[in-house]
């Protein structure tokens, strides 16, 4: 076959392109390789916020899994103060003491974030109950009405009304319905005053409706008729 002078053109630039890769890889590995540097640090000096390598290598999947507060509190827990010679090298005294006392804040005010966070919890139960409670109010009216007119002196409706008022007992609803005691305007509701004898005090002296509460709370005031010094 004959030869065409694109042919030798073509071989030439190879071998150019050839000569300059083995110069780059010689150069390549003449150069000094640079040193790896790994930052263990568990306080990052520039934010002073506490590291955690578990944290960092965890997978991307587990991030969301688990109660965040949990979380928080198992990194302040693995994460200790550096002592003075355990800092890197190049952090001087007054550093890292700034990163001891940005350490100790962070902690406190973790503290301060789950106190507030169980005391707003045990709120949401108290008020969960109150409702619940509310709600009931009526069933006992019924339940007093019924008592009254002699309709739960025995029976299965009795031993159920009975249970109702145990187990409501348990979360703290106590009946306002005392009578002869001194007139309590927080819990009583004074429907009639009438001349009384022998009293020197406003004095309850019938309970028309029982109140009741839960605790230091008053979930309803007792309605009663009261007696004034006469």
């Amino acid at each position: 076959m004959p030869h065409h002078g694109n042919e030798e053109e073509h071989n030439s630039s190879a071998g150019q392109q050839h000569e300059r890769e083995s110069r780059e890889d010689e150069r390549q590995e003449n150069e000094p390789q640079k040193p790896v540097i790994h930052d263990n640090r568990k306080v990052d000096p520039k934010t002073g916020q506490a590291r955690h390598p578990d944290q960092e290598h965890a997978p991307a999947g587990n991030t969301g899994s688990g109660d965040a507060l949990s979380q928080a509190e198992d990194i302040l827990n693995s994460v200790e103060v550096p002592a003075e010679e355990s800092v890197a090298q190049g952090v001087g005294a007054e550093e890292a003491e700034e990163l001891r006392n940005d350490l100790r804040r962070l902690q406190a005010e973790y503290v301060n974030y789950r106190k507030r966070v169980e005391r707003d919890r045990a709120v949401a139960g108290e008020m969960a109950v109150i409702g619940v409670l509310n709600s009931l109010l009526p069933v006992l009216d019924d339940v007093d009405a019924a008592r009254q007119h002699g309709d739960l002196a025995d029976g299965p409706f009795a031993a159920i009304a009975a249970k109702l008022e145990s187990a409501l007992k348990t979360y703290g609803l106590v009946r306002i319905d005392e009578t002869g005691v001194e007139f309590d305007p927080t819990i009583h509701e004074a429907l009639i005053q009438q001349p009384g004898q022998d009293v020197e005090i406003d004095t309850v002296s019938q309970v028309l409706r029982s109140g009741y509460k839960s605790g230091e709370r008053v979930l309803r005031a007792a309605q009663v008729i009261v007696a004034v010094p006469a």
